[in-house]
């Protein structure tokens, strides 16, 4: 027997509400990097995904690879990352993450998840329970191919 989908529930209203708090969280979230967000994305993206070329990562951020070699020009003069030859293509080049790049990217999550962990601290065990499950919808949401 197959489950009737409750229809009384508005999935348009339900996705703007949506779309209105997680924008709040967005926001909440880069109010707490402890440097720009450009910069923050390319060192996630090189500690989650390893080395990439500049042009891999314009792509993978939706930027021009004009735009991303200036963000990782900026972050190897902080020494964050270095350029190194693609071992299979001499004529690329690799992003690679530094320690102090893997140090910094740390600290900018510990900062920004901080104030998260704390209103986490201060919930109902119940209320931290549902959000644990709703993360897990999400991500099933997220990576839906609608």
């Amino acid at each position: 027997m197959s489950a009737t989908p409750d229809t009384s529930i508005d999935t348009a209203l339900l996705a703007a509400d949506l779309r209105g708090v997680m924008g709040q969280l967005i926001r909440r979230l880069r109010r707490e990097n402890l440097f720009p967000l450009n910069q923050a994305s390319v060192l996630g993206r090189l500690d989650r995904c390893g080395s990439q070329s500049v042009s891999d990562l314009a792509a993978a951020e939706r930027v021009r690879p004009q735009s991303m070699a200036q963000t990782v020009g900026d972050l190897e003069a902080e020494g964050l990352v270095e350029r190194k030859p693609d071992p299979d293509d001499r004529r690329r080049a690799l992003v690679i993450l530094k320690p102090a790049g893997k140090t910094r990217i740390e600290a900018d999550r510990r900062a920004r998840e901080g104030w998260l962990v704390k209103a986490f601290e201060e919930m109902p065990e119940t209320d931290v329970a549902a959000i644990e499950r709703t993360v897990e919808i999400l991500r099933r949401v997220a990576d839906a191919d609608v």
